[in-house]
């Protein structure tokens, strides 16, 4: 089977009717928890995306309260859980704002719950790898934008 590429499925929907539409979106949801979790993002969270960042936060902070501190291998397993459910968050937004809220956070937990990043080469480079991306990220928002995110780098930027 070979897969429509993006405008050719643009162009198919363009000429279906809204209840059909509907139908697609409600059978692509069964599918896969991704897709259901996209869905719910676009028509619940999307418009207010000061809150989905509010929420974000929070279950970055719950998660990380659970990781288990019994030795680095755990550690490791946990933050890389943590992180790419950061990243799906990130992508599903897809606004440069969002994801520096997000990475930004998540790197301030990371040094509140003393993640020994000293201690696993593992976890030094991923920490190291988010403050890349958010310098990435920051280089191409507005001065303003910029302005109010650099305290924020700087902080976790010496640790």
């Amino acid at each position: 089977m070979n897969t429509a590429t993006v405008h050719e499925i643009k162009r198919a929907l363009e000429d279906m009717e809204a209840t059909q539409i509907r139908a697609l979106c409600l059978r692509l949801a069964k599918f896969k928890k991704d897709n259901k979790e996209l869905l719910t993002y676009l028509l619940f969270e999307a418009h207010d995306e000061e809150a989905f960042i509010t929420s974000s936060k929070r279950e970055n902070a719950e998660a990380f309260t659970s990781i288990p501190n019994v030795n680095v291998y755990y550690l490791k397993k946990s933050v890389r859980r943590i992180l790419r459910s950061l990243n799906k968050l990130i992508k599903y937004s897809g606004q440069p704002v969002t994801e520096l809220e997000l990475r930004i956070d998540f790197c301030k937990q990371v040094l509140a719950h003393q993640i020994p990043l000293n201690k696993s080469v593992v976890l030094r480079n991923l920490y190291d790898q988010q403050v890349k991306k958010i310098k990435s990220v920051l280089a191409k928002l507005d001065e303003d934008l910029q302005y109010d995110y650099r305290a924020a780098l700087e902080m976790i930027d010496k640790k």
